[in-house]
């Protein structure tokens, strides 16, 4: 079955960064568009970045344009989220997705992703 590690979160002061990999097994990755989603406590978990299959199409939440930058290795089967000048409202609990099928488009819907990771925390001191 289709399996998505991440990797990569911790506790970082404002204006830090960090970069958060997800390691994907069970699929053809690169296949799949790939996104990463946030959950903070008492929130709906919501779109952060997305990525096309080839790497071509990428998409953000407009809170982290400009400062996330969402990438891939396919011969990796990885999928990265580099993040800077972070905010304390950043964070949250990350999670990695792949798309529901093969060659779909890079979406930002959380029903458009049928497999998740376990998520990694990231928190962001003021």
């Amino acid at each position: 079955q289709v399996q998505l590690v991440e990797s990569g979160g911790g506790l970082v002061q404002a204006g830090g960064s960090l970069r958060l990999s997800c390691a994907a097994s069970g699929l053809i990755f690169s296949r799949y568009a790939m996104g990463w989603f946030r959950q903070a406590p008492g929130i709906e978990r919501e779109f952060v970045a997305t990525i096309g299959w080839s790497g071509g199409n990428t998409y953000y939440v407009d809170s982290v344009k400009g400062r996330f930058t969402i990438s891939r290795d396919n011969a990796k089967k990885t999928v990265y989220l580099q993040m800077n000048s972070l905010k304390p409202e950043d964070t949250a609990v990350y999670y990695c997705a792949a798309g529901r099928s093969e060659f779909g488009r890079a979406t930002m819907g959380v029903a458009d992703f049928g497999s998740w990771g376990q998520g990694t925390q990231v928190t962001v001191s003021s």
